[in-house]
């Protein structure tokens, strides 16, 4: 499967100024880009910045980012799902998982989440993936937001839905063990009939176990 990335940008005016939305932003570029020192959600801000370098480097791998001047104040990643992972599983050229999003404080409630996952799905590419999210509970920073669970989640499913995300039910155990934790799946317009068998299947595979 050829992997085409089509960059798209645009402009977001907030109460800090005007921002960037753009992406799938090539490694190169990445790599001469400040990346913020709160952006600290996954791993310290140099490994991440240097981790999303790597990602844009793959030939699925996608980074869209919030830019504020020269400087990442967000991002979200697109790569093929942990090989760790059930959603791997299947080998499946044409899924990719949403794996990390964030969005530095300063610029959190003012949307950009969302605008994010919407410059994500202006390339047309997209239509070809199942496009996935997994949403643990653990990952949420509840403490530096005030939300309870039950907000965040909704917080969550609004931003998602932005980029044509939905609900979609499965026994993996670990979405399983909380009732806040979910999965959030696209499927693209050109996605066969074969590969969404696949990825039901994937999603129940503990339906004959007993």
């Amino acid at each position: 499967m050829e992997h085409k990335k089509v960059f798209n940008s645009i402009e977001k005016e907030t109460k800090h100024g005007t921002i960037v939305i753009e992406g799938p932003v090539p490694s190169e570029d990445l790599a001469n880009l400040t990346f913020h020192e709160e952006l600290i959600a996954f791993r310290n801000p140099a490994q991440q910045h240097k981790a999303i370098i790597e990602i844009a480097k793959l030939p699925e791998g996608r980074i869209i980012i919030v830019r504020d001047k020269n400087m990442i104040v967000g991002y979200c990643t697109f790569l093929h799902p942990d090989p760790l992972e059930r959603w791997s599983q299947g080998n499946m050229e044409n899924l990719i998982e949403l794996g990390a999003i964030e969005v530095i404080p300063k610029f959190r409630g003012t949307g950009v989440g969302k605008e994010l996952l919407r410059v994500s799905m202006m390339d047309d590419a997209m239509e070809d993936y199942i496009t996935i999210t997994t949403e643990y509970y653990w990952h949420w920073d509840l403490k530096g937001t005030g939300l309870n669970v039950w907000e965040y989640r909704k917080m969550m499913e609004k931003m998602m839905m932005a980029g044509g995300l939905e609900y979609y039910a499965t026994d993996d155990p670990e979405i399983s063990s909380h009732p806040a934790n979910c999965l959030m799946a696209k499927i693209g317009s050109r996605v066969d009939n074969e590969s969404i068998q696949q990825f039901d299947q994937l999603r129940f595979m503990n339906r004959f176990m007993y």
